[in-house]
């Protein structure tokens, strides 16, 4: 019985237990789209009349940022956030010139002791799914210049932000279907309005696709039911919101307006 306990307890507990070694999203495994990488280099390369061809990207994975070659080189990447303090400590301290990302919410402040913050809090969409208001660090700037705005940069983030989202996010086609036929998903949204709808088996008939879709390959998700006349006749009622005499008298007058 001791036994059997202990293997239902294991079962339910399995996801948790395979969870636990699943990669986790962090901010160092922030690998960044090279739309928005471009776009970045683009704008240091003009900000800081620079050659694009200088730029070196140390954190990739399996490399060792203090080892690399950075003689007429200059660092313009996305590194591990957890260790940018460290990172920005070093750059200073061999003279390695850098423009980095760096978290929005969390180190600009204290790095504007060492260099010049780029608060522009862009959202950019990492290729490991993590969202995160990212903002930037710099020795590029004059040591005078504590913290500075930088509205085209962010103008150009967020741009090649939208851009790389909508390459990656797959667009699913929608398709309008006819009143006749209603799928669960159109239902379980009656719920919600407060709406009654019952259909009796005998009222329907389930489909898996029209006719119509059969030439472009497409069936209809989850099935849906045809209806007969009286039922497609009470749905179209459930779902138009009726005028009230106010809006009627109010539709007279226009019609009465645009004929004269």
């Amino acid at each position: 019985m001791a036994a059997t306990s202990q293997n239902k307890k294991l079962f339910e507990d399995y996801d948790g237990f395979v969870e636990k070694f699943k990669p986790k999203k962090t901010t160092d495994d922030c690998y960044t789209p090279p739309i928005v990488y471009n776009a970045v280099a683009e704008w240091v390369a003009n900000e800081y009349h620079l050659d694009k061809n200088a730029f070196v990207r140390p954190f990739k994975p399996g490399g060792d940022y203090e080892s690399e070659n950075y003689s007429g080189k200059i660092v313009v990447d996305n590194p591990p956030f957890s260790i940018l303090a460290a990172i920005v400590d070093f750059y200073l301290f061999y003279g390695v010139k850098f423009f980095l990302f760096a978290p929005t919410l969390t180190s600009l402040v204290t790095l504007s002791d060492r260099c010049t913050s780029l608060p522009i809090g862009a959202d950019i969409t990492y290729e490991n799914g993590a969202i995160i208001p990212t903002s930037f660090v710099t020795n590029l700037e004059p040591f005078k210049i504590r913290m500075r705005t930088a509205p085209t940069l962010y103008a150009a983030v967020a741009e090649a932000n939208r851009k790389s989202r909508a390459e990656t996010t797959k667009q699913m086609p929608k398709y309008a279907y006819p009143p006749e036929l209603i799928t669960s998903a159109q239902l379980y949204t009656y719920n919600k309005y407060g709406i009654d709808f019952v259909i009796p088996r005998g009222e329907c008939v389930r489909v898996g696709k029209l006719d119509a879709q059969k030439p472009f390959g497409k069936t209809i998700f989850g099935g849906g039911l045809l209806l007969n006349d009286r039922l497609t006749a009470e749905r179209e009622k459930a779902e138009v919101f009726e005028l009230s005499e106010r809006e009627r008298y109010i539709l007279t007058n226009l019609n009465t307006a645009s004929k004269e």
